[in-house]
């Protein structure tokens, strides 16, 4: 259905395809890349371009934003999860790579934060088990952590299912820091994201994703406080460390909580 190359720009290659639903600019980020919803015959999709080459805005130029684009397609194409929205198609057009993804209905977890902080624990827990599965992925992949923050994240209440997206930033790993304070949301970020010079490797993932944890949970179920303490504090030797104490963590709660939940 989607060539590999067009001669037109993006959006009016779009327009031909379908009907554009939603567009997503320099209203809603900062990044300079431009994305679209768009409905077509057969389905829905969620179309990101790195938007227009001449805008000098961005903290990105368009060279950097189109490596981030290409850097995404890597990803997606190395790893296959639930969680991620699968990448259908790149097609190569004057204003750069158009990447087309499935759309996933859902809320923006930043805006909504605190409506998903209100659902019960163990459904929390259930999208946090999917977010770290997504990522014992990623991390046997070689992908390190990069500007990961709650905004990274749909979750569609309905349904109770979590999408993953933007991870443009993500990196093979390990590598070292050469920006000082990287990109990122403060609340989310390892120490090390904001020191020149330090490793950025697994155990920064561990971090950032104890970190979401402690951010979505109110209050975190003993063991598993325990485990996010420790890959805040004294740290886990890797991802998967972290990984494996928060699987036997939540082992030992589970009967607990369906039956508070009962």
């Amino acid at each position: 259905m989607f060539p590999p190359e067009i001669d037109l720009r993006p959006a009016a290659y779009l327009e031909q395809l379908g009907t554009i639903f939603a567009r997503f600019g320099a209203a809603t980020q900062d990044s300079g890349n431009i994305s679209y919803g768009v409905q077509t015959v057969d389905a829905r999709y969620f179309v990101k371009t790195a938007g227009e080459p001449d805008n000098p805005t961005p903290y990105l130029d368009f060279d950097g934003r189109v490596a981030l684009l290409r850097n995404a397609v890597e990803l997606a194409r190395s790893v296959t999860h639930a969680a991620l929205p699968a990448l259908h198609a790149l097609i190569e057009s004057p204003a750069g790579p158009v990447l087309v993804y499935e759309w996933r209905d859902g809320d923006l977890l930043g805006p909504a934060l605190e409506r998903f902080k209100a659902l019960p624990t163990q459904e929390i827990l259930t999208a946090l088990n999917s977010l770290y599965d997504l990522h014992a992925e990623l991390d046997a992949g070689g992908w390190v952590e990069g500007d990961f923050y709650d905004s990274a994240m749909l979750y569609d209440f309905p349904s109770r299912r979590l999408t993953v997206m933007d991870l443009d930033t993500y990196r093979r790993g390990p590598y070292r820091n050469t920006m000082g304070r990287m990109f990122g949301s403060s609340r989310f970020m390892a120490p090390e994201e904001h020191v020149l010079g330090a490793p950025i490797d697994t155990r920064t993932t561990a971090y950032v994703m104890a970190r979401t944890a402690q951010i979505f949970l109110t209050d975190a179920p003993s063991p598993l406080h325990a485990v996010l303490t420790e890959a805040t504090t004294t740290r886990f030797p890797s991802y998967q460390a972290f990984h494996e104490a928060w699987l036997t963590a939540s082992s030992t709660i589970g009967d607990k909580l369906a039956n508070r939940a009962t």
